[in-house]
């Protein structure tokens, strides 16, 4: 897809169609925007208005054709609805592009003009305008050869009427780098497991850190017990697929080798997850495939973060493995030790996740991390909690909590922090080893963060799970059903929160 910006008039402008946001209860024959247009479209805004076609609610539109119109030269409109203005924000401005691209790419239209209608930063507001069109244009139907997909479209511009056409270039280049990288991460969370295993997942690591400028480090099963990785390795044991660590770097042309301050993260890479010898129920288990959308995350990331270019290094870390039963596997009862030494003792063979992420957190503390946010589709205990709304956030920083809050709601998403008291530690105390894997039925994602916290010694370090969102099963108007990329923007907002502060030092 093309991307355009534009300050000048959208009644000039060379494409198909334009959409609009319209308020909730916005009036045509008040002075403003709407009344302009309304006198150039021969009175159909008022007409629509007052009939109640369009109230302006959260994602209503109204598709019209503008037969013999010689004020504007796009013979079509579509009119979204964003809610109250006193409520829009720039993540409200990202869902209103992505339900105009989806509603007309239905309609087959191949290029679109954006009026968003929120005031800001120019740049700010044509990247999460892009962002939301490139978005709306994933579908998870990439194995069909039937009732597939096919319509495209080929040019967006986003117009913003007097607004410095520097700043919306530079913003639409960046929405453009933003939603590519969502759609990577959403792709390959919709790989099967067959065509995503570790080996595959370290490959397409290795095609990013080619295609983009990041360093890379793969270490295979050998290296991994060089380091004593005794806790990742347990997971891999009963499948035939080896376990690969996949370490990204980005590191910016000015950096400094003083050892500083280096933000990691770190995603959780389980391809395929069927419980191992604690055998999940097969209803579902489809959607295991989804069990490496973590690693995903921090990939996709990554891939942005390399194009943007911050002025801060940052690490990313991905522990990959498959999760099956056989005869090599590790079973109920087994201790394993960890690279830090801690010994670990195997209560539930299902809450693997958190065993591979202990070692690719230490692993990352060893290659100089003093900041470290993990990701990972960790437990079914936080859809109960927050549902398919909130990603919850716990960790040991309350400044980093923070941070990560702030910049999920910049790029619309939702954390919501849980507690990590001391207490919950004592649930998951074993009679024969250090720690054990899983602390009970009660506060399950909590005492899961409490595992992970003993291996984060001497770092700041917050934790994400991400079961509840990372993907949807039904689709919304501006994203499809399936995965949804939850928190790549997010991260890249952090590396930019981060580096706006150096470079503020």
């Amino acid at each position: 897809m093309q991307i355009e910006s534009t300050n000048g008039s959208y009644r000039d402008l060379d494409v198909q169609a334009i959409a609009i946001a319209v308020f909730k209860d916005e009036k045509a024959d008040a002075d403003g925007f709407l009344k302009e247009l309304d006198s150039v479209t021969g009175g159909v805004i008022k007409s629509v208005i007052e009939s109640e076609e369009l109230k302006g609610k959260e994602a209503e539109t109204v598709y019209l054709h503008l037969v013999g119109n010689s004020e504007i030269k796009a013979q079509r409109l579509l009119l979204v609805g964003v809610g109250e203005r006193g409520d829009y924000t720039s993540a409200q401005a990202s869902q209103m592009a992505g339900t105009a691209v989806r509603a007309l790419r239905g309609k087959n239209v191949k290029s679109i003009a954006v009026l968003p209608r929120l005031e800001g930063n120019a740049e700010d507001i044509a990247s999460v305008v892009v962002e939301g069109a490139f978005m709306a244009l994933f579908d998870p139907d990439k194995y069909r050869t039937e009732d597939k997909e096919s319509r495209e479209i080929s040019k967006l511009v986003v117009v913003m009427d007097g607004a410095d056409e520097t700043e919306l270039q530079r913003g639409a280049e960046r929405g453009r780098i933003i939603g590519e990288s969502v759609n990577f991460t959403r792709d390959l969370a919709n790989e099967p497991g067959a065509y995503m295993t570790p080996t595959n997942m370290s490959e397409r690591a290795r095609e990013v850190a080619t295609e983009f400028g990041l360093s890379i480090d793969v270490l295979d099963e050998a290296r991994m017990e060089q380091e004593g990785m005794g806790s990742l390795l347990s997971v891999s044991h009963g499948s035939d697929e080896p376990a690969k660590l996949i370490i990204l770097k980005y590191t910016p042309s000015n950096a400094s080798e003083d050892g500083g301050e280096l933000l990691a993260f770190v995603g959780k890479g389980i391809t395929f997850d069927s419980g191992g010898i604690s055998l999940k129920p097969g209803e579902n288990m489809e959607l295991m495939k989804y069990d490496m959308t973590g690693g995903a995350t921090v990939m996709g990331a990554m891939r942005a973060i390399a194009q943007i270019k911050p002025s801060i290094p940052v690490l990313g870390v991905v522990p990959c493995s498959e999760n099956l039963p056989s005869g090599k596997a590790t079973k109920p009862g087994d201790v394993v030790r960890a690279m830090t030494g801690k010994t670990i003792e195997v209560i539930n063979t299902d809450a693997e996740g958190r065993l591979i992420l202990a070692d690719a957190i230490a692993y990352a503390r060893k290659l100089g991390a003093t900041r470290i946010v993990d990701i990972a589709t960790l437990t079914g205990a936080v859809s109960i909690a927050l549902g398919d709304v909130n990603t919850a956030v716990i960790g040991t920083d309350q400044e980093l909590i923070g941070e990560i809050v702030a910049a999920g709601k910049e790029a619309g998403e939702k954390f919501w922090q849980l507690p990590l008291d001391k207490e919950y530690s004592k649930q998951i105390k074993s009679d024969i080893a250090d720690i054990k894997n899983v602390g009970g039925r009660k506060a399950g994602t909590i005492t899961a963060a409490a595992f992970l916290k003993e291996f984060t010694d001497g770092v700041s370090w917050a934790h994400l799970d991400i079961a509840g969102t990372a993907w949807s099963d039904e689709a919304k108007p501006y994203r499809a059903k399936g995965p949804t990329g939850v928190a790549v923007r997010t991260f890249i907002r952090i590396v930019a929160r981060a580096a706006a502060k150096h470079s503020g030092s």
